[in-house]
């Protein structure tokens, strides 16, 4: 057999279509498309955008269906961004069998989804959303008695750098200058200005900065204790299926109390488009949460709350505020004093924040590159619909995603390797003892006349 020697490759003029690449396809996309299939998610898309729409002029657009799941597949393959969507799925030929595209058709690249997303609202976004929950449900999977709530900060795609002064549009530098100048500097240069910066206490509140490139993200301390412009992203779960029910996106300076009803409002909502009648009778929440005017709202719901008190140095005064907040503060604490708040708050620590390393550490939502709550709401909406649809492939498939499909076909190969070597090694011993019986014969039975078994080593063999 000759070397082969790797030259430039010579395109021909015509391709037969036979001749092209063929993917076997993934076994886990494959079985993603049947479900969305067998549910006529593409059908519901196009009649929900065509009001967005020309009626006959112009030439097609890329398929809703394809835009929606190229946002799913960012989640699946853990990939932030749109530019890396657009590569990953014209690269991989499983991607594109996915998306419903031929081998002559060109992937959307990432301009593409940006208009798309610019064209469709918000509230179509949120019937998707409400689509995938739907189909959940037909399944059985949703319970909706016991909702769960918690809150995590995203990474807004704009930098500390960025902030202005409110009252004056003054950038950093320049109010570091103007602080040196009432100091008593005159002229200061950057160095001096500098070194006035290291030594002052510095704080910076919202009230008096935000950020010229995203005006909407707002000043706040991430989960690794940096401080940076971030949005608050509220997940509302079922605690019996972790299915994420409602996903809201908030400014990051909103504190928890005061987003409490409303995201379970919105996750009342979603349940209802998705044609379920069930409804939260149980709200579970940390102590960030505790607050006397969101309990009484939750009871004036009729809904029960299991949410910690904080560490208070004082009593409370109810004399100056409403009977029904002292009246469903003191319940709250009846219920949180009980074996079930402890159970369901175990609960709601474990899967909750798997909600969070799902969506935002393996699927690479905690740093969005948007800028805009809406627009974030969008991209965010899309990737916790990617995320129930893996609740309902662990059902039926047994793997979540398709990197975890990998990483069992990994450890099966490992399995099976390991036991054929343990088989080689068994068989090495069991060879070399038969070869040995039959080169010796005689040293082996006098061995064996030399180690009597005793009635002792029967009876403490049997435990008699």
């Amino acid at each position: 057999m000759a070397l082969g020697r790797r030259g430039g490759v010579e395109e021909g003029l015509w391709i037969p279509t036979m001749d092209l690449p063929r993917s076997p396809g993934h076994p886990f996309y494959q079985r993603v498309n049947r479900v969305l299939a067998e549910a006529g998610f593409d059908r519901f898309v196009e009649d929900l955008c065509r009001p967005h729409y020309a009626a006959v002029q112009g030439r097609p657009s890329i398929p809703p269906g394809t835009y929606f799941r190229m946002l799913m597949v960012g989640y699946f393959e853990g990939i932030d961004s749109q530019r890396g969507i657009a590569w990953r799925c014209s690269d991989s030929l499983a991607l594109r069998e996915f998306l419903g595209l031929g081998m002559a058709e060109r992937v959307p690249d990432h301009s593409s989804l940006t208009v798309i997303r610019q064209r469709l609202p918000l509230e179509l976004h949120e019937e998707v959303f409400a689509f995938v929950l739907r189909i959940l449900v037909e399944r059985g999977l949703y319970d909706g008695k016991t909702l769960a709530v918690d809150a995590t900060m995203l990474e807004a795609n704009a930098a500390m750098k960025s902030i202005v002064r409110r009252d004056s549009g003054e950038g950093w530098k320049q109010y570091i200058k103007r602080l040196a100048q009432e100091a008593g500097i005159e002229n200061p240069s950057e160095e001096d200005a500098r070194r006035l910066d290291r030594k002052r206490k510095k704080r910076v509140s919202n009230q008096d900065w935000e950020s010229k490139t995203d005006p909407a993200s707002r000043i706040a301390k991430m989960k690794d204790g940096r401080t940076h412009l971030a949005y608050k992203a509220e997940h509302v779960i079922d605690l019996e299926s972790e299915v994420v029910v409602a996903a809201t996106i908030y400014p990051a300076d909103r504190s928890d109390g005061e987003t409490l009803l409303q995201s379970v409002s919105q996750a009342q909502e979603a349940v209802a488009r998705a044609g379920s009648d069930a409804f939260a009778a149980e709200v579970v929440a940390d102590k960030g949460y505790h607050k006397a005017h969101s309990l009484a709202e939750c009871a004036a719901y009729d809904l029960r709350t299991y949410i910690p008190e904080r560490t208070e140095r004082r009593p409370r005064r109810w004399t100056d505020k409403p009977a029904g907040w002292r009246a469903a503060f003191h319940a709250n604490r009846r219920r949180v004093r009980g074996g079930r708040s402890r159970r369901l708050q175990r609960l709601r620590s474990e899967r909750v924040e798997r909600s969070f390393a799902h969506v935002c550490n393996t699927g690479r939502a905690r740093r969005t590159w948007l800028r805009g709550t809406e627009d974030v709401q969008k991209r965010y909406l899309v990737t916790l619909a990617g995320r129930n649809l893996t609740v309902l492939m662990r059902v039926l498939f047994g793997i979540g995603t398709p990197r975890s499909l990998q990483g069992l076909a990994a450890a099966v190969f490992g399995a099976i390797c390991a036991l054929v070597l343990a088989l080689c090694k068994l068989h090495t011993i069991l060879r070399r003892a038969l070869v040995s019986f039959v080169d010796h014969p005689r040293q082996w039975l006098r061995a064996l006349r030399r180690a009597p078994i005793s009635t002792e080593t029967l009876a403490s063999s049997t435990d008699c």
